[in-house]
């Protein structure tokens, strides 16, 4: 997929901001969607389907992280990547992101040429969804759970459970082979890229979140190297 071929939509209450992201953006080939708030964003994102949507975290009406809650509840933006815009400072902002759905955040002050080159290396990672596959089979069975890698699916106890791009990556990457202890170091690799910096605590989260939705029994923690994926 060509750099023309992407959208993005852009979403911050400072026109200055607007400004300077779109033309950098449009600069690389891309074509670029803007909002000034939350209730914005998503009534444009409903009607252009983004591939990706850079929100602020402190906007009026709503705020990034009530908008991307609802973003994560529409099927029609399954595939969207959701990225945060944050200040260095604010880990609470991070956090608060992952919880709501978002796969990654860029900090601020934004300095044109790192940002352009993680949003090349977000979009380049969401196609298609790239978790290593040990054999042929796009379908991986466990107790309970059925992952599809060909649909971006999950199923648990026979129901359908929706994940956010990431989270699906990360679920994939560790049951492609279960018994495997993965470190942090391969998860960043592979689940985030070399080209894209995560704080810290971005696997955490993450694995919380999975943890939330699939029970304790799957995802076993390593103490100082990384996670493992039981097949209970």
């Amino acid at each position: 997929m060509e750099d023309t071929d992407f959208k993005i939509l852009l979403v911050d209450d400072e026109p200055d901001i607007l400004e300077f992201l779109s033309y950098n953006l449009r600069k690389q080939g891309y074509t670029v969607l803007t909002a000034a708030n939350g209730k914005e964003a998503i009534r444009i994102a409903q009607n252009e389907i983004p591939h990706l949507i850079i929100l602020d975290v402190m906007m009026p009406e709503m705020d990034g992280i009530e908008a991307c809650a609802e973003i994560r509840k529409l099927p029609q933006l399954s595939g969207a990547l959701v990225v945060f815009l944050t200040a260095r400072s604010e880990e609470y902002s991070q956090l608060a992101g992952f919880d709501a759905g978002a796969d990654d955040y860029i900090t601020k002050p934004i300095k044109p040429k790192i940002f352009l080159s993680k949003v090349k290396a977000l979009l380049k990672r969401s196609m298609p969804a790239g978790a290593e596959e040990p054999s042929d089979s796009k379908i991986m069975k466990f107790t309970k759970m059925e992952i599809n890698l060909e649909n971006h699916k999950v199923f648990f106890a026979g129901e359908f459970v929706e994940l956010p791009r990431k989270e699906f990556k990360l679920l994939s990457l560790l049951a492609s082979k279960p018994e495997k202890v993965f470190t942090r170091d391969e998860i960043y690799t592979k689940v985030w890229g070399n080209d894209v910096i995560v704080g810290d605590r971005t696997i955490d989260v993450h694995i919380r979140k999975l943890r939330e939705k699939f029970g304790d029994n799957y995802i076993k923690t390593i103490k100082g190297v990384g996670y493992q994926f039981i097949q209970p």
